[in-house]
């Protein structure tokens, strides 16, 4: 805990509500932020912020969510405020990433930010940044293991601990693959790892991962050479700097894309 944390989990009031609510207040939310943003860089704070009661459910996915007219907790939500938040109001396209990234960094010294950046599926997701993301779940395990989750398991709720097994077990099988202590303690590992992480410690990484991303990816043409850690290992040493930040920290769904076009590739040639 740190100075000043509180023991029970906070989330901001416009992450409650039924579906529809939940979804025109946190747009509602990101128009207002990315107002604020453009005028001076900086972000306003959550106008309300309310306690979960103890052992409440909590959803953090999209495909978790089949009782759409309950009032219910939605962080994974945040994902539709940062596509309201990086929306011009004239319209013409911009680059979304910087301001999505300037919001990252000032709510994730918070519960409710730790929580919705970590649960998040969108890629992709470098090794750095992930080191971030659990750092803050870390930080704010005490409060975030008072309630419990749901997430691929419908009907099903789970602990903290579940949860993060379910959602960033990936990245303890990578980056901590010895299997030995706590979730909890697992997790601490695998940040540290990522958070000093060479290039070449990321492919390593990368490669311990390669056997699971292909059992995933279904449609691939020329399986075979794919599946070969010689062809691995001398592709991955060749990835340019964008290509490698974007798969460092060896998430299977980013491994799946790498290798699908790779696929691509060889079937060009």
């Amino acid at each position: 805990m740190t100075p000043g944390q509180t023991t029970s989990l906070q989330l901001p009031s416009f992450l409650h509500g039924t579906y529809r609510s939940v979804q025109q207040k946190v747009k509602r939310e990101g128009l207002r932020c990315g107002e604020q943003y453009r005028k001076d860089g900086t972000f306003p704070a959550p106008r309300q912020l309310l306690e979960v009661p103890p052992g409440e459910v909590v959803l953090t996915v999209e495909v978790a969510d089949f009782q759409r007219e309950r009032p219910a907790w939605r962080p994974y939500m945040v994902d539709e405020l940062l596509f309201a938040l990086s929306k011009p109001p004239s319209g013409e396209w911009q680059d979304p990433y910087p301001v999505r990234e300037a919001f990252e960094a000032r709510f994730l010294d918070t519960a409710w930010g730790a929580l919705a950046f970590a649960i998040s599926q969108s890629a992709p997701k470098s090794a750095e940044r992930v080191a971030r993301h659990l750092h803050a779940v870390l930080r704010f395990w005490e409060p975030l293991q008072g309630v419990r989750y749901h997430f691929m398991r419908l009907g099903e709720a789970q602990t903290l601990e579940e949860l993060m097994v379910a959602s960033c077990g990936w990245a303890m099988e990578a980056w901590s693959p010895e299997g030995q202590g706590s979730v909890r303690e697992r997790l601490e590992m695998a940040a540290e790892r990522m958070a000093r992480a060479t290039r070449q410690d990321c492919i390593e990484a990368i490669l311990r991962q390669m056997p699971r991303a292909l059992t995933l990816a279904r449609s691939l043409k020329h399986r075979q050479t794919l599946a070969d850690p010689a062809f691995q290992r001398e592709r991955l040493a060749t990835l340019d700097s964008g290509f490698h930040e974007r798969v460092s920290a060896a998430c299977t769904s980013d491994l799946i894309w790498l290798l699908n076009n790779w696929d691509h590739e060889l079937g060009l040639q």
